[in-house]
């Protein structure tokens, strides 16, 4: 449980546009969609979904880095990843376990025979969009445990996507129609209250000491 107090005295030291900002944002992030990336090679990829995850309200996203294991382009990602909560696994097969846990459907983003185009997709499934490398695709272990595939239909001669492009046209599509529910899509009080003394945290530098104070006080 969140020290109601403690979050108050931290939000003192913020500045006003910073608390706005809080309050805008807040409401809008959700787990109900998270995303995967599999193995990504090419470090701005990775960095460039975080971004686009926290553009588009995603609260959590899952890195897999079973061969491929790089730190998060600061610049690219401009700051997302202070925002948004990463998790990390080294093996594909223990974030499927992990996520199919949590109650995601695990949705493989890759043309298939069975796939949906992306305008039918039921956005009122917890979902968990995955991503795979840049040339091999996603894994034979994610397609198997697959519970359904997702294409954005191409019309063009080129029949592939870069994969920021590709996670971001998928999460303002399904986003936007979330909210368009009444699906309760939207963070609980408590995660919300846990948000906001993360993020005062991580905005507020010298914020171990203040708590000591607090504390002391």
């Amino acid at each position: 449980m969140i020290d109601i107090k403690l979050l108050e005295h931290l939000e003192t030291y913020l500045t006003e546009h910073r608390k706005e900002r809080f309050n805008t944002v807040l409401p809008q992030r959700t787990k109900h969609f998270t995303v995967a990336t599999e193995d990504v090679y090419q470090l701005h990829n990775t960095s460039a979904v975080i971004r686009s995850c926290d553009v588009f309200g995603i609260q959590e996203v899952n890195i897999i880095e079973e061969r491929n294991s790089k730190r998060i382009d600061r610049e690219i990602a401009m700051g997302a990843q202070k925002w948004v909560d990463l998790n990390r696994y080294h093996s594909v097969k223990d974030a499927l376990k992990d996520l199919k846990q949590k109650g995601y459907q695990i949705v493989a983003t890759t043309p298939h025979e069975n796939d949906a185009v992306l305008h039918e997709f039921d956005v009122t499934k917890k979902s968990c969009f995955f991503f795979g490398r840049e040339t091999e695709g996603l894994s034979q272990d994610v397609l198997d445990e697959a519970d359904c595939f997702l294409k954005i239909p191409m019309v063009g001669f080129t029949e592939s996507l870069n994969i920021s492009v590709s996670a971001a046209i998928i999460l303002q599509h399904v986003t936007t129609k979330l909210k368009q529910t009444d699906i309760s899509w939207q963070l609980t009080l408590e995660e919300q209250l846990e948000k906001r003394f993360d993020w005062c945290k991580k905005t507020i530098k010298s914020h171990e000491e203040i708590i000591e104070r607090f504390y002391k006080s």
